[in-house]
């Protein structure tokens, strides 16, 4: 059985990966700002406190709770992402960089208090999206968003070659449309033709095995983009 981390823990995909992997015995450490729902649960294999990665303080304590709990970890999964749907003459600067303290230097954050205390068979799954994918269709108003999860699909490259010496992988999945409430928000009305949890159980899959054949891969998982 694993020791897994996944941040964005409170809802959606992250919410029901939680579930999953506790679920089939591994030990689950779900971080999120609003540890609620999360804690509400329960579930003997879930482990659950506040938590914004954008906060010096917050990642001193992930540190902390790994050196104390566990002997290392074994699939870092980040899955925390923040939206801004909002024309880009509109958005403030403090707006853009908001985006990029969750999206991208929050990843980059715990990434680099997680990848010390991991064993070279370990993996690092990032979640990105479509949108920031390089050719793919894009939508007015994303602009912070989807240029953020652009920056994590090679932020996750450079990590890779890095890091192939010692471990861990690192690959990264761009989602398509998953009906979540961050999708709501981007795209009201639109209804996606998979559900959370069913994506859930794919980077679940995924996240125990898909480093036995990849590594500075991005894998685009999506059925159909806005």
């Amino acid at each position: 059985m694993a020791n897994i981390i996944i941040t964005g823990a409170s809802r959606g995909i992250g919410f029901e990966m939680a579930q999953l992997f506790a679920n089939e015995g591994h030990q689950v450490l779900a971080l999120s700002r609003n540890d609620k729902p999360i804690s509400e649960l329960k579930n003997k294999n879930i482990i659950a406190f506040p938590f914004d990665l954008s906060k010096p303080e917050d990642l001193k304590i992930l540190e902390d709770f790994i050196a104390k709990n566990w002997k290392q970890v074994d699939v870092l999964i980040n899955n925390a992402g923040r939206l801004l749907n909002k024309p880009f003459l509109e958005t403030t600067e403090t707006e853009f960089e908001d985006v990029y303290k969750v999206n991208v230097f929050g990843v980059a954050s715990v990434t680099r208090v997680v990848v010390p205390k991991m064993p070279k068979t370990g993996h690092v799954l990032t979640i990105s999206s479509m949108g920031g994918v390089q050719g793919s269709i894009k939508f007015p108003g994303l602009a912070a968003y989807s240029s953020s999860k652009a920056a994590v699909i090679t932020l996750t490259e450079l990590w890779a070659e890095e890091f192939k010496e010692t471990g861990p992988s690192f690959n990264v999945l761009a989602l398509g449309a998953v009906q979540t409430e961050m999708l709501e928000e981007a795209f009201p009305g639109y209804q996606a033709p998979n559900t959370a949890l069913e994506m859930a159980n794919y980077i679940k899959d995924f996240a125990l095995t898909g480093n036995k054949l990849y590594n500075g891969k991005l894998l685009q998982v999506s059925s159909s983009t806005p």
